[in-house]
């Protein structure tokens, strides 16, 4: 099978791998139809997410199912299917406990990480982590349940409620989730972001959305909301600490969202305990997660009634991939050039950004982005409406 393969930090090639096959008696091998393109996934070819070389990129999918071992019975051949990547063993301290997300033993089983992911045309996974979508839902919607999970649980940890102000910084599509999920709880969410494309698509979506674009975030969103501080931020980017910390109200609380591993704030606890500032790391989604997650995407798959508008999970699904086409794919979203993310500030704050291969930091312009989800399709046959494949 073909299979898109990190070879190390600005270098991925799409190689021949042995097709996925059964193991054990409750795997099941799923014939992937998509991918989306994960934030991570190009933080890893831009050195700035650690990953093992020579692993199957992609964790973001969907699929049908192909062959199933004697053991399993939640899922059938031909049963449509999204992938849970988030493994764990069941049987450690933190497992036991519920708190899968901290599963002792994750070396070797994060999907895409260091074992091998989804941007392929099969995948092999136990049984627990192939869940059946539900009748009627779209591919184009099925393909943001995993998102949708990550989005959950960061707003659960958050403890989102009827009267907090809240920030989202950064307006991708983890960003636009996570706006658009808070907002069912909050009075007020205001997105901040400084990429011309993700402003507009934003502003379509919801009320409160500020251009950061050359400006300082925390000082651009204050003014936005005439000296107001938000109860709670979110910073979706991956380098928004800083900013968050400047805009966050005394006794608010910080979710830091996204990956960077090359990011790094100086702070002094002092300036916490002062002002009664949380900041709140959530870790992966726990398995009682992913299943709510779903249902979420069904109630958000079908249009505003009576508008006849394309529900909002497709609508955030802009651009789709063949499997061959994988430099395009990222191309949509700021390319994958050693040293592209060396920019002016953005929706974090930062006025440059390291070189992502450890050199020192130099100014440059920010990546332009030309979509919001884009979508690596494995499966190259007919599709229905739906997005599905045809008899699927």
């Amino acid at each position: 099978m073909r299979a898109l393969v990190y070879v190390g930090p600005g270098s991925a090639a799409l190689q021949d791998r042995p097709a996925a096959q059964l193991l054990n008696g409750d795997d099941v091998v799923v014939d992937v139809v998509g991918t989306g393109v994960c934030g991570t996934d190009r933080k890893i070819l831009l050195g700035r997410f650690p990953a093992r070389p020579g692993v199957v990129l992609g964790h973001e999918s969907v699929g049908v199912v192909r062959e199933t071992g004697p053991q399993v019975r939640s899922v059938a051949v031909g049963d449509r299917v999204v992938v849970n990547p988030t493994l764990y063993c069941g049987w450690c301290v933190p497992c036991r406990r519920g708190a899968t997300n901290f599963c002792r033993h994750k070396a070797g089983t994060e999907v895409g990480v260091d074992r091998d992911g989804t941007y392929a045309e099969s995948v092999t996974l136990p049984e627990r982590f192939v869940v059946r979508v539900p009748a009627g839902l779209s591919f184009r919607s099925a393909v943001l349940i995993e998102p949708l999970a990550c989005v959950l649980n960061n707003v659960e940890a958050a403890a989102v409620s009827f009267d907090d102000t809240v920030v989202v910084l950064g307006a991708g599509p983890i960003g636009m989730l996570t706006a658009l999920v808070a907002a069912r709880q909050a009075r007020r969410v205001t997105v901040a972001e400084p990429d011309g494309y993700r402003l507009k698509r934003a502003r379509e979506q919801f009320a409160h959305v500020v251009d950061v674009a050359g400006t300082d975030p925390a000082e651009a969103v204050l003014k936005g909301s005439d000296g107001e501080r938000p109860s709670l931020v979110f910073d979706t980017t991956g380098v928004g600490l800083d900013a968050a910390l400047r805009l966050v109200d005394d006794g608010g609380r910080i979710v830091v969202m996204g990956f960077d591993d090359t990011y790094a704030v100086p702070l002094r606890p002092l300036r916490l305990t002062n002002r009664g500032i949380r900041l709140i790391g959530a870790g992966d989604y726990r398995a009682d997660t992913f299943p709510v997650a779903v249902d979420l995407a069904v109630e958000l798959s079908g249009p505003k009634s009576g508008t006849g508008e394309v529900p909002f999970l497709e609508r955030l699904v802009t651009h789709e991939f063949p499997l061959e086409r994988y430099e395009d794919a990222f191309a949509a979203l700021g390319g994958l050039i050693r040293g592209d993310e060396a920019r002016g500030p953005d929706a974090g704050g930062r006025t440059d950004a390291a070189d992502p291969v450890g050199g020192d930091r130099v100014p440059g312009p920010p990546p332009r982005y030309d979509a919001l989800k884009v979508v690596i399709r494995s499966c190259s046959g007919p599709v229905g409406a739906d997005g599905w494949p045809v008899g699927a």
